[in-house]
């Protein structure tokens, strides 16, 4: 197969049927919405797992295939997280929301992941698992929870566990969504158009960097002030969303938390500390951390990192922030990364 063919991303939505989650509550049809690009080899040796972000579709992430994972190499599957609007979401079946005891875990989208790998693509150990963001997170779980099942893991700006910090963060987004009037205190009742562009003020000003901004970067992206940067470029990104789903990712995010999903998966239900969950990675793992990331600073990832045995940490030296490590158009962090990863490749 031609890489240009391999390109061609594959889209396809697994059917999980009944599906019980860490919170106590069941997705009745439960689904995984998916992306394939390339194709497995006759060993099923070269699937590359690559689970979404906050907010992300897969049309959003998936041109890192080409430019940093090879299709004609590895097969790739770009997996919707639960909440995002492609997998079973508020927006697409009966799942509810906190208010109504309605929180995923991550164990919840590594145990849907595992069937589909399993089931659909007959792959008991995977290549790699590559994650950003929400990602990493997913990628941290997968390390710990399925450990025979995971050769290797690249972690980008992304943490085991939500830190206090970045907690405050994600209330921020929480408090502005439902601050909108049209909230009820348990769903909208109408489009949050307040409280969905005070999300995306907060976001903005979080996501990039103060170098960023100081810079210039927005403007040279064509946009004359951090306003109109905010209302033409932020603003329609979760305009386009459910905001119950953007609620429910937000809430998998704020659980965010490794020690206490183990627990659970060891049938004790007592969260295990951090530095154990990690220490049960076998995986070969390399954690890249954003020298500007303001959610999952350096320092974080690096605490982290020290606690996964033969981990190898590196920082992404880059002004983008957080999206360094998404880097869409910004070909110096592609190289970095790329160069990362094979690294990693070679192990």
């Amino acid at each position: 197969m031609s890489v240009a063919a391999a390109i061609q991303g594959r889209d396809a939505v697994f059917e999980l049927g009944p599906l019980a989650l860490s919170c106590g509550r069941v997705i009745a049809d439960a689904r995984l919405a998916y992306r394939v690009f390339g194709e497995l080899n006759d060993a099923r040796s070269n699937l590359v797992l690559y689970p979404s972000s906050y907010g992300a579709w897969p049309e959003d992430i998936d041109w890192v295939v080409g430019p940093i994972l090879d299709p004609a190499r590895f097969c790739v599957l770009v997996v919707s997280q639960f909440g995002n609007g492609r997998s079973s979401s508020p927006s697409t079946s009966a799942m509810g929301l906190a208010e109504d005891g309605w929180v995923i875990s991550h164990a919840d989208n590594v145990a849907a992941q595992k069937r589909l790998i399993r089931e659909v693509f007959g792959v008991d150990r995977l290549a790699l698992i590559y994650g950003w963001s929400m990602g990493a997170q997913q990628a941290y779980h997968w390390g710990a929870l399925e450990p025979d099942a995971v050769a290797r893991i690249c972690c980008l700006c992304g943490t085991a566990r939500t830190t206090p910090h970045n907690r405050l963060f994600l209330l921020s987004l929480r408090q502005a969504l439902t601050a909108d009037p049209a909230w009820d205190g348990r769903r909208f009742t109408a489009h949050p158009g307040q409280g969905l562009r005070t999300f995306a003020l907060i976001y903005a000003s979080w996501a990039a960097s103060q170098a960023f901004y100081r810079e210039g970067r927005h403007r040279a992206l064509g946009f004359a002030d951090v306003e109109e940067y905010v209302e033409r470029s932020w603003l329609p990104a979760y305009r386009r969303h459910d905001p119950h789903d953007l609620l429910t990712m937000l809430d998998t995010w704020l659980a965010n938390d490794l020690g206490a999903a183990v627990g659970v998966a060891l049938g004790d239900g007592q969260p295990l500390e951090l530095a154990a969950a990690l220490g049960r990675i076998t995986a070969r793992t390399t954690v890249i951390a954003g020298s500007h990331d303001l959610y999952f600073p350096p320092d974080d990832c690096a605490a982290e990192a020290a606690l996964i045995p033969g981990a190898r940490f590196e920082v992404l030296e880059s002004v983008l922030g957080h999206r360094a490590g998404n880097p869409r158009d910004a070909p110096a962090e592609q190289a970095l990364i790329r160069a990362a990863l094979e690294r990693l490749l070679m192990e």
